[in-house]
């Protein structure tokens, strides 16, 4: 008679956690080289391209797919906070790191109203910026050391706190222009208008159009139009 062992069962292998994809953002070519070299070198990050101005991200955000953006503030054409905006528009997965010269509490303010997810100054040890972008991808807020304590946490939901986009949604729709006439005029999908009117009216507490015109008026942003109530 034949025996047979029973042989023991193989632990199961743990596959590997998927490559971080990191687009670079800077008009400045060596700066975005120096840290895609450090970056490279970091075994859960992968670079999936450099680019020297906004508009760039726009047209090869698709292609490129990046989980996360590191975004230079002052490029020529399109400024980083208005293709933070896009990006977050177009792929509200993506999150956007901004990295800048600037340490002030008004752009580091104005960067994160404009939704990006943490900001990081340029002369801090390249290391830290991939420390960044793993916190920034765990869904966490990631700011400069020093920055933490010169600013207000974000919070999305206290009344008034629009991003740039939205405040100009708002006007073109105190103007009396439909979903589809702003999205033609902003060059956005209905669908996104539809998406901004509702976040809008949430921030404000505003549940009709005549009250989004109201306050809109209140406000000095319908001054010089002729437009009353």
């Amino acid at each position: 008679m034949t025996s047979s062992a029973t042989l023991p069962a193989s632990a199961p292998s743990s596959a590997p956690a998927p490559l971080i994809r990191v687009l670079i953002v800077d008009d400045h070519p060596m700066v975005a080289q120096g840290i895609q070299s450090v970056l490279e070198d970091h075994d859960g990050i992968e670079v999936v391209g450099t680019l020297g101005n906004g508009r760039a991200v726009i047209e090869q955000l698709g292609t490129l797919n990046p989980d996360v953006i590191l975004m230079d503030l002052n490029m020529p054409g399109m400024s980083g906070l208005t293709a933070t905006e896009l990006v977050i528009e177009q792929r509200p997965g993506t999150r956007v790191l901004i990295l800048s010269m600037h340490d002030s509490p008004e752009y580091i303010s104005s960067a994160l109203s404009h939704g990006a997810m943490g900001y990081v100054l340029k002369d801090v040890p390249t290391e830290k910026i991939a420390d960044a972008i793993e916190a920034v991808m765990r869904g966490e807020q990631y700011l400069c050391t020093g920055a933490s304590g010169a600013i207000a946490p974000r919070n999305a939901d206290v009344p008034g706190a629009l991003t740039g986009r939205e405040q100009t949604i708002l006007l073109k729709l105190a103007q009396g222009l439909s979903n589809k006439e702003v999205a033609q005029t902003l060059d956005i999908s209905v669908r996104t208008v539809e998406t901004h009117r509702k976040n809008i009216k949430r921030k404000l507490g505003i549940s009709s159009t005549a009250g989004l015109t109201r306050y809109a008026l209140e406000h000095g942003m319908l001054q010089g139009t002729g437009i009353a109530l």
